[in-house]
């Protein structure tokens, strides 16, 4: 009976022993270590309807059909308003939104959405657990000047807004086709088969947005993002290799447009395997 009680004992604390070596070696897991990406949002195929002619003319006959009060391309909405003190003078933001949950268009870099909890509106990191995403018309006032005007459809910019002054002259008009700005320009390896190679948002004749630049099988091979026309943030590459998608190189970009002394560098590369090949001397593994 001893030796047997010995033995549990044994084995007790020789597991405690192995299972806390293994739980201190996944705190200290390095990030970098693999490029293969499971992140669900990430794109790893060219869309195949943005800037769909057909879709465009089905897109316009669902907008007219505004039946009922507060429905809006299609959905039911809900009215709602933030109130805000900017510089001694009183902001309106009216908005419309919808209970319908959609995934976050990974293509669009920014969702416009209420958050329920802080009473604001945002356009990053769009949570349905606190939140709703815009969808309908929204106006913007300082003080009972109204200064901005437009629609969403999912959260994203939609048909044609308007900027005013403070002496309501018209200042801007944009046009959006759900989040990506009309003027941006699409390439393609095949037009006719809509194989897409890139996409470039432009605003104001700048480039402005999230930048996506596919394999010819549709695959993503770059992104980044563009602010006033100046490339900025992480800009990622990847490799071309079926079923899974690996970082090839990260390139570090100044955070800010307009940075100066700011020069790019390598951040990470890995092989067509995943495995980390370089990281730049100083960065700090997480």
């Amino acid at each position: 009976m001893k030796t047997r009680h010995l033995f549990i004992f044994t084995f007790m604390l020789f597991s405690s022993s192995v299972f806390g070596q293994k739980e201190k070696k996944a705190e200290t897991v390095d990030p970098d270590s693999s490029g293969v990406v499971s992140d669900r949002f990430l794109p790893t195929a060219a869309p195949l309807l943005l800037f769909d002619d057909n879709a465009k003319t089905e897109k316009k006959k669902a907008e007219k059909k505004k039946i009922k009060k507060n429905i809006y391309f299609g959905e039911k909405t809900k009215k709602g308003y933030v109130r805000q003190n900017i510089r001694e003078q009183t902001q309106y933001q009216i908005y419309n939104y919808t209970t319908q949950n959609r995934p976050a268009d990974p293509y669009i870099r920014d969702i416009h959405w209420i958050d329920s909890r802080d009473k604001v509106i945002r356009t990053k990191d769009f949570d349905p657990a606190r939140g709703y995403l815009l969808h309908g018309p929204y106006e913007r006032e300082i003080g009972e000047v109204l200064v901005e005007k437009g629609y969403f459809y999912f959260g994203t910019k939609h048909g044609t807004w308007l900027t005013f002054d403070t002496k309501t002259v018209l200042q801007d008009k944009l046009h959006y086709s759900e989040g990506w700005p009309k003027d941006s320009k699409v390439t393609y390896y095949n037009r006719e088969q809509k194989k897409i190679e890139k996409l470039i948002p432009i605003e104001y004749d700048l480039m402005e947005g999230n930048f996506f630049h596919f394999h010819e099988d549709g695959q993503v091979g770059v992104v980044g993002e563009y602010h006033f026309g100046e490339k900025v943030g992480l800009w990622t590459e990847y490799w071309n290799v079926k079923g899974k998608t690996v970082r090839k190189r990260e390139i570090q970009y100044q955070e800010k447009p307009f940075t100066k002394d700011f020069t790019p560098y390598i951040r990470a590369e890995w092989d067509k395997e995943g495995n980390l090949i370089y990281r730049k001397e100083g960065l700090a593994s997480n």
